[in-house]
C-alpha cells in the first residue's frame, strides 16, 4: 500500500473528524474513503455535470457547450 502524507489545518480536521463520527468511521478511514470516491468518480467520467449558473457572468465565461452548433 502506498502511503501519502498531507498537511490539515485544525478547522479541516475537526470538520474531517465530525463527518468520520458521523459514518462510523476513523478519520484515516474517511480520508481513504474519500479519496477512493474521487477516483472511481473521475474513471467513471462523471465530472462533466451540468451546472445551471446563478451568475451570468459565469455563465457567459463557462468552458460548457451550450447553443447552437457551428456549420
Amino acid at each position: 500500500m502506498t502511503k501519502v502524507t498531507i498537511n490539515l489545518d485544525e478547522e479541516e480536521k475537526k470538520i474531517l473528524e465530525k463527518r468520520a463520527k458521523k459514518n462510523l468511521m476513523t478519520l484515516q478511514e474517511q480520508i481513504e474513503d474519500i479519496i477512493r470516491r474521487s477516483a472511481v468518480s473521475t474513471k467513471q467520467g462523471t465530472t462533466t455535470k451540468e451546472v445551471d449558473p446563478d451568475d451570468r457572468l459565469v455563465g457567459i465565461f463557462s468552458k460548457s457547450k451550450r447553443g447552437r452548433k457551428r456549420k
